[in-house]
């Protein structure tokens, strides 16, 4: 039987015929992948008819992929978009935290564990092991940015070799988990009525306590007006 040969438009080429026969025109063509199926004795009719049938299998699969994938595609877009398009109000407050967080930033008054740790003089094998304990134990806190932890170099005291001043675990304590990371940097950094219009960071090393007294007034206050 000799091999006959069909190409479409879609670059999807089958041969049919006896293997020497398939085996001579496959060398004359131009394509990545071969698919071999071998029959029993069949006439040139039955062959043909399965070499058809094989190409429209062929087409309707790769119609089935691109349609899986345009849906995987579909469905990991609506994950990422939010369900319903941001408030005015909601966009406001994005673009306040956007300034806000910019700001403590820009601030000048982040260290990272590598730095607390060579200005604390600690060993340089394990630099972040000691500021992160730190933190765990509730005597500083840190701000994660970019997925590094920046901790705030005027919670450092210079006097006891850049450890943590005493107060702040008396102040941390005292939010508890009322203010995170970026609460308690906007508090420290903004001006405070109770201070007489400081920052709680510029107060913090004259008179520690009078900076716990202004956190404690913070989570009061609400229940006084």
């Amino acid at each position: 039987m000799s091999a006959a040969l069909k190409q479409d438009t879609s670059a999807i080429s089958t041969l049919a015929g006896a293997p020497e026969d398939v085996r001579r025109k496959l060398e004359k063509l131009d394509v990545e992948q071969v698919v071999a199926l071998g029959f029993a004795p069949a006439s040139a009719r039955e062959t043909e008819a399965i070499t058809e049938t094989m190409a429209n299998v062929v087409h309707i699969v790769r119609r089935l992929v691109e349609t899986q994938r345009r849906e995987s595609l579909e469905m990991i877009v609506e994950a990422l978009v939010p369900k319903t398009p941001p408030t005015p109000n909601e966009l406001k407050e994005a673009a306040m935290l956007a300034r806000a967080r910019t700001a403590v930033i820009g601030s000048g008054d982040w260290l990272t564990a590598a730095q607390v740790a060579d200005m604390a003089q600690f060993s340089a094998s394990n630099p972040s092991a000691q500021p992160n304990k730190w933190k765990r134990d509730g005597a500083i806190f840190a701000i994660r940015h970019h997925g590094i932890d920046y901790f705030p170099a005027y919670a450092l005291d210079a006097h006891t070799g850049y450890r943590p001043r005493k107060a702040m675990a008396d102040i941390l304590k005292a939010f508890g988990a009322a203010k995170d990371g970026w609460g308690l940097a906007y508090w420290f950094m903004s001006d405070n009525g109770y201070l007489g219009g400081k920052r709680p960071k510029d107060v913090l090393a004259a008179d520690p306590q009078r900076v716990l007294a202004a956190a404690r007034d913070e989570l009061e206050g609400p229940l006084h007006g």
